[in-house]
């Protein structure tokens, strides 16, 4: 298969990020311009105590080293305990575990009957086939990096050890330097993650090409190494303790169940060669020290890493495939800078200097983390997990309801090549989406939810939503209106043209009423609904209209004639379910404003004119809507860090921007948190979720840059009674 490369008015840089291509680049520094710098560098993340809420990660999309105060991971255990645990992930790094019962996800199927027709969906989670299923593949995590004394009788380092905490991530060149004393001694790390050259291509086979090595720069400088009381130590998790759905800590037991070997290769040390095996997965770390090194096994899959000057500096090279000798960490904290500078000079930036509310620093503190937080784990050739590249949640698989909110905001902050790195995956899964589509009596190609890179569908309510087969209309659409060229659309050709007419053999003529019915079965995205009773739901029948729509432009766009049949359904959709003038979840059931407990989890009706232009929307009806949720929607019993900004999208839309700022920066609501190193913090197991991050960056976008049909003055989703002061320079409008 040939390789197709977009091109965008960006490119993707080494580092998976984006950098200005001449001809496009603008000239040079203009007056008035934003001082992308000052705006990045003002909200480095600075500790100067332990923190275990906020440890802070180096990363390139592909991979992402996340460290504790120490530079390394050496509180491991106590961040986990406490708050976000410590760890080295590669989203290419993925294991499976022995099938000897051949279980195959038909083994978990139940039966639903809806139009006098049957079939098997494999909801059934439970039993030990959908166990396994959810559970296989998982992430594979890479080796634990900490810090150790050495010599005999050392004790382990503990948080109270380590004193004059002096912690920056520098986010204009990527690089963290942690600067403290222990042991009365002073202690300088400094990591960097080398750029990533994943291309997201295919190879002939139509598969991933095999990942290039993924490098990291640690250099250690301290008496304590010379006198050989410090020192690093390697070592090799099993895997995760799977009986923890999300945030598992990693698994140290069975260790005759997996292998570590190290070879030495010639040349006073400085290179070591460790190969880890698990079943049929393994990977490689190649260390390279420009100074020779000592490598001691201290037990099973542990080693220590100790050096004779004062400094220990090395490169280690994580790949499937045995890597070739990494540069020196010299030249990966160089490639690291520049990189990262290409990264924040390009695309879209918002200042909010001058502005007198007092919360403009906060939303644009977390502006610029949300950026660099989505750029370095959800920037891949395989779709993130919602907890990205820093811990393990949900077996560390992609949901493809949440791509939207993972990867939008690219496009419309002008860094669309990485929505295109995300959206690739979909285009070469499309021949298992067209066997989903074929084994549940559907035309096209039928998208599953939860997936491993095999994008095979996991067991539970998974194969019942609906609202994640839009997406990649919706997403294809931003990048044709970021780079409107032929190119462009026969790339996604197939993947617009076949979604769509999935979408289309997923709704039902209703002869009675005339009109067509999405659903059952069906799960909503306000997931607290019968899945084999759900029919109509408010939200994705807006999302039918619009993904027919724009497949039906794709059409005329590309000099083919609209399909009728599209046509017919998008006239004669069921007509969005509402209720005493409001809005309802959905038409079966349309308690929402009736029973309480139906008032938590998403508000997801929102998203018809938020998310999505309207389509099928009152715009005074919506207006009720959003004023009922905000007075009374049950926020404490479920509510989800996205939520926030997906309602303020609404709000903004409807002309009513301080409602908008005032949801995006609820203080009283839980899950709307932003810790020091930017995270969106949910509930206590779920510590990390990067759809708040991507949302917030889409809603900000929209915000500032407006939306098609906006007002035309500047920023119309901000409050224009001069308490805002809003620059904004390199964004897209929402359509």
């Amino acid at each position: 298969m040939v390789a197709f490369l977009l091109r965008f008015s960006v490119t993707v840089t080494l580092a998976g990020v984006v950098a200005v291509t001449a001809p496009l680049a603008q000239a040079a520094e203009a007056a008035g311009k934003i001082d992308r710098h000052a705006l990045v560098t003002r909200h480095n993340p600075h500790l100067t105590a332990v923190d275990p809420w906020a440890p802070l990660s180096v990363g390139n999309g592909e991979f992402c080293f996340t460290a504790d105060v120490t530079g390394l991971q050496t509180f491991t255990d106590y961040y986990h305990a406490h708050g976000i645990e410590t760890e080295t992930q590669a989203r290419w790094s993925w294991h499976t575990n022995p099938n000897p019962n051949g279980y195959k996800l038909s083994d978990a199927d139940r039966p639903f009957t809806a139009y006098g027709k049957t079939l098997g969906y494999p909801t059934n989670e439970r039993s030990p086939a959908g166990q396994w299923l959810r559970e296989n593949p998982q992430e594979l995590p890479l080796p634990q990096i900490a810090l150790v004394r050495l010599g005999e009788g050392a004790a382990p380092i503990a948080t109270a050890d380590v004193r004059d905490i002096d912690q920056t991530l520098d986010l204009w060149t990527g690089t963290l330097t942690s600067r403290y004393t222990l042991d009365g001694a002073l202690v300088t790390v400094v990591v960097a993650v080398a750029p990533s050259t994943g291309s997201g291509m295919v190879d002939d086979r139509g598969g991933l090409e095999t990942p290039a090595p993924d490098k990291l720069a640690v250099r250690i400088e301290s008496p304590l190494i010379a006198r050989h009381r410090l020192g690093v130590r390697i070592a090799f998790p099993r895997g995760y303790v799977l009986k923890t759905k999300n945030n598992p800590a990693l698994d140290w037991s069975e260790p005759d169940s997996h292998t570590t070997n190290v070879k030495l290769v010639p040349g006073g040390q400085k290179l070591a060669a460790f190969e880890h095996v698990r079943d049929g997965s393994r990977y490689f770390a190649l260390l390279s020290s420009a100074e020779p090194v000592e490598i001691v096994a201290a037990g099973p899959h542990v080693f220590t890493i100790s050096a004779n000057s004062g400094v220990l500096e090395f490169t280690i090279a994580f790949a499937a495939d045995p890597p070739a000798v990494p540069p020196g960490a010299a030249a990966v904290r160089a490639a690291s800078a520049a990189n990262w500078e290409k990264f924040w000079q390009s695309g879209g930036a918002v200042d909010f200097t001058g502005s007198t509310d007092p919360r403009a620093a906060e939303l644009e503190r977390r502006v610029v983390l949300s950026q660099y937080l989505t750029a370095i784990q959800c920037a891949g050739d395989f779709p993130p997990s919602e907890s990205g590249l820093t811990i393990s949640t949900w077996y560390n698989k992609h949901h493809t309801e949440m791509i939207w909110w993972h990867t939008a905001h690219f496009a419309l902050w002008g860094r669309e090549a990485l929505l295109a790195r995300n959206l690739e995956a979909f285009v070469r899964a499309l021949p298992i989406a067209r066997e989903i589509a074929k084994g549940r009596d559907l035309r096209g190609a039928r998208w599953p939810k939860m997936i491993g890179p095999d994008f095979r569908e996991s067991p539970g309510g998974n194969p019942l939503i609906v609202w994640n087969q839009p997406h990649p209309i919706h997403l294809a659409e931003l990048l044709y209106r970021n780079t409107p060229t032929k190119e462009t659309l026969e790339h996604y050709r197939e993947l617009v043209l076949d979604t769509a007419d999935c979408m289309a053999s997923m709704l039902h003529w209703d002869e009675a009423r005339q009109c067509y019915n999405l659903g059952p079965p069906l799960w909503i995205a306000q997931e607290i609904y019968s899945q084999a009773t759900s029919m109509n739901p408010c939200y994705e029948l807006s999302y039918w209209s619009r993904g027919l729509q724009i497949a039906q432009q794709w059409r005329e766009r590309l000099g083919m004639k609209r399909d009728p049949e599209w046509d017919r359904m998008i006239a004669h959709l069921a007509p969005l379910p509402q209720k005493d003038g409001k809005y309802v979840a959905l038409e079966s059931n349309p308690d929402t404003w009736d029973n309480k407990d139906s008032r938590h989890d998403h508000p997801s009706f929102l998203m018809a004119l938020g998310q999505l232009p309207g389509d099928g929307v009152d715009r005074a009806t919506m207006a009720r809507t959003l004023d009922a949720v905000l007075t009374t929607w049950d926020w404490e019993t479920k509510i989800w860090g996205w939520d926030y900004p997906m309602i303020a999208m609404t709000a903004a839309r409807l002309g009513e921007p301080k409602k908008a700022i005032d949801v995006l920066l609820k203080s009283d609501g839980p899950n709307n948190s932003y810790t020091a190193a930017g995270h969106n913090k949910q509930r206590d197991d779920l510590p990390i979720y990067l759809p708040g991050n991507g949302a917030l960056l889409s809603a900000v976008a929209m915000m500032a840059a407006g939306w098609d049909g906006a007002p035309t003055h500047d920023a119309p989703g901000f409050p224009h009674d001069g308490t805002w002061v809003v620059r904004s320079e390199g964004l897209h409008p929402l359509p």
